[in-house]
């Protein structure tokens, strides 16, 4: 993950509830045995027809918003199954941030945990930047990680983070990082059971030189 303290740009309106993962990538694309190509699959019922043919009216196919690095949306954004494959197609499309005023569980640990920052807000507050966003020329969006706010046209709205989480987007670290960062804490822990619990170290190795 890359260190992230700030994210400006565009923002695309979506105003739909419960937006689930199954839409926003569907079922044909995760057919692959790797994460590349998945943009191609974003919301690919609502960009194109039955036909294949692309839908001109959705946001995302405006050459207005081809440039959108925020989706604002409704309530309850990416609830459905866990497929993790919503937040890489979202990612690759160059999507950074949703903004909404509630999002699917399982959804919000996959985002935050691969560096798609989620920012929740109340309903009033999200149907004031949706309104700014569908207006290309007050679509401007800015998300400052380091006072935990947003800002529209016509509304500037504060957000929360789990310290965790916050951590991870302003240093660039996932998952990994942030356990790697706890290290000397592991190893203080691990020395101090082995102490207390001698007898349970190496069982596996011990047991397997005596059967050998």
């Amino acid at each position: 993950m890359n260190n992230q303290t700030r994210i400006k740009g565009k923002a695309a309106p979506i105003p739909v509830a419960n937006l689930d993962t199954d839409q926003i990538i569907p079922k044909q694309f995760l057919r692959r045995i790797d994460k590349a190509g998945l943009a191609e699959g974003l919301l690919f019922d609502m960009r194109f027809d039955a036909t294949g043919q692309i839908r001109p009216e959705f946001v995302l196919n405006q050459a207005d918003y081809a440039d959108a690095c925020v989706l604002v949306a409704g309530p309850n954004f990416g609830c459905g199954s866990s497929r993790e494959h919503a937040v890489w197609s979202l990612q690759q499309y160059g999507i950074k941030a949703v903004i909404a005023p509630s999002f699917g569980e399982i959804f919000y640990s996959n985002a935050m945990n691969n560096g798609l920052l989620l920012v929740q807000i109340s309903e009033a507050e999200t149907q004031l930047i949706l309104k700014d966003s569908a207006r290309p020329e007050t679509a401007a969006i800015d998300i400052d990680l380091e006072t935990m706010s947003v800002r529209s046209k016509n509304c500037k709205a504060r957000f929360s983070l789990s310290e965790r989480h916050r951590r991870m987007f302003l240093e660039g670290m996932d998952m990994v990082g942030a356990t790697l960062a706890m290290q000397s804490d592991i190893d203080s822990f691990a020395a101090d059971h082995w102490q207390q619990h001698p007898w349970l170290k190496d069982v596996a190795a011990k047991t397997h030189q005596q059967l050998a």
